[in-house]
């Protein structure tokens, strides 16, 4: 076991406001949760940027824990380890998601759905049963239960393995809870930091057809080299919700502005499932309930991914030598990275480096 780390060792990237969002954290000192024997601590090499973090940054989800440090797409090596923990080691890669505790022993964690638990402990901007503070990843060291530590396959970089720890997990559990696979047409609503991740595992899945959707034609591109295997630009073809009317078996929404929900219904055939996982500040628009109603379709959410689904995930990624698009950058230039994320420049994710 290594030398006890002090509170004094921990420092990252603080938010004491709002107009952190903007490219205004601090970097300082800040007290991590109270070391217990479950827990691991790491040093960490990267961490994915999220678009829960500026949400959360700036208060978008409601008053946030100010100061904060936000991340939730963590690796880094273990350089201590708590004398109850019998699955790690020191210099393990351990990867750190949006998750961090859960009570274990109500009705969701019982049956492996642990991201629902009432008692769910957020990586940041959440308190552990103790009360203490959870703080992220925009930092140089984490500290936190060795439960919520996943090991990091060998021959998968970690600036690929970060954002797979929330972004990557967080469109993997609908595609797999919702039979993507041989035999389905998914579509993919929003090339993004989330949609990108999209294209790449219901391709991964072997599905029959993924479809990209978009306003533009801007990432079309992309989307095709992604492995997309059509694309629809919904602001540019009028005619786009006739024309490809029933066409797909699921839909898996990854955007968090306004969209129309009912024309995006009408692509689904009868049995159809449309998945909403952006999670805009505002509600979602109205919609006929006879959009459902005539084809039997659904409507869904999904936050985020349990354990076991993150370890096949990361086995799936590495088994595929899945190709995430991501963009390094220095830890020390995180505020910049904020406000180009706002700016929509990140193809596809950006990945904090220490």
């Amino acid at each position: 076991m290594s030398s006890n780390t002090t509170s004094s060792d921990f420092k990252g990237w603080v938010a004491h406001d709002p107009s952190a969002a903007d490219g205004n954290m601090k970097w300082g000192s800040y007290e991590p949760k109270s070391f217990a024997e479950t827990d691991v601590e790491m040093e960490i090499t990267h961490c994915g940027v999220c678009g829960s973090d500026i949400h959360t940054l700036r208060s978008g989800w409601g008053p946030s824990d100010y100061p904060l440090v936000v991340g939730h797409e963590i690796i880094g090596k273990v350089t201590r380890v708590g004398k109850d923990v019998k699955d790690l080691k020191l210099g393990d890669r351990v990867g750190v998601g949006a998750q961090s505790g859960c009570c274990e022993s109500c009705g969701p964690c019982k049956i492996k759905q642990e991201s629902n638990c009432k008692a769910n402990t957020g990586t940041y901007n959440s308190k552990y049963p103790n009360g203490d503070k959870s703080f992220g990843g925009y930092a140089k060291s984490w500290r936190g239960p060795a439960a919520f530590a996943i090991p990091i396959p060998e021959d998968l970089p970690s600036e690929v393995a970060a954002p797979l720890m929330c972004g990557g997990v967080t469109v993997y559990n609908p595609l797999v809870s919702y039979g993507a696979g041989p035999g389905k047409r998914v579509g993919v609503v929003g090339v993004g930091g989330l949609g990108h991740f999209g294209i790449l595992f219901a391709k991964a899945l072997k599905c029959d057809k993924v479809v990209a959707i978009s306003r533009s034609s801007s990432k079309k591109a992309d989307a095709l080299e992604l492995g997309a295997d059509d694309f629809i630009a919904t602001g540019e073809d009028p005619e786009w919700m006739t024309k490809n009317a029933s066409s797909l078996d699921l839909i898996i929404s990854t955007i968090s502005g306004s969209f129309p929900l009912d024309q995006y219904l009408n692509l689904l055939d009868v049995n159809g499932t449309f998945v909403q996982l952006g999670a805009p500040e505002d509600a979602l628009p109205s919609f006929s309930p006879f959009s459902l109603i005539l084809r039997n379709l659904k409507i869904a959410g999904s936050l985020i991914g349990s354990r076991q689904q993150i370890r096949d995930m990361l086995e799936l990624a590495k088994k595929t030598d899945l190709k995430a698009w991501v963009q390094v950058r220095p830890m020390d230039e995180a505020n910049q990275v904020l406000i180009d994320f706002e700016k929509g420049l990140p193809r596809y994710r950006y990945v904090l480096k220490n």
